[in-house]
């Protein structure tokens, strides 16, 4: 199988937040196990999301769903880490886009990972996919024509 490599070189990175490593989040290596990486991100885009006044579900019973996640390790990071998960957005289309992460050891200045995860607007009562709002693209992708 062919490596995943991600590139947000000229990307814009529009909210930022830290979260710590926790010593339940380490694995038998003694580093920060894929599952608890899935979790951190699922977080960090939680609170990108909450930050920009995004509800998880609205009152109409619209939100996002989340349709994929690449993630491209580069580093290692260990118990008591401090995380800088940068946050921006990418690959517009007319359902949803990709939420992109750049996440930093800040204290060494270290890339530990880049990630991408895939979304779409979703109607949970009707159960199915529904066009991106026009709201968000206008926030997210002002330079759309």
């Amino acid at each position: 199988m062919a490596r995943l490599k991600l590139d947000f070189s000229g990307q814009h990175f529009v909210f930022s937040t830290q979260l710590t490593v926790r010593t339940t989040d380490i694995n038998a290596g003694n580093h920060l196990a894929n599952d608890s990486m899935i979790s951190m991100i699922s977080e960090a885009r939680a609170r990108f999301l909450f930050q920009n006044g995004i509800k998880d579900i609205d009152e109409n019973k619209h939100g996002i769903i989340v349709t994929d996640l690449a993630t491209q390790y580069l580093a290692e990071a260990h118990a008591r880490d401090q995380l800088l998960f940068e946050v921006g957005t990418m690959d517009f289309n007319p359902y949803g886009a990709d939420i992109i992460f750049k996440i930093t050891r800040p204290a060494s200045a270290t890339l530990v990972a880049l990630a991408k995860s895939g979304f779409v607007f979703f109607d949970y009562g009707c159960n199915r996919v529904i066009p991106m709002p026009q709201w968000f693209r206008d926030k997210f992708q002002p330079n759309a024509a």
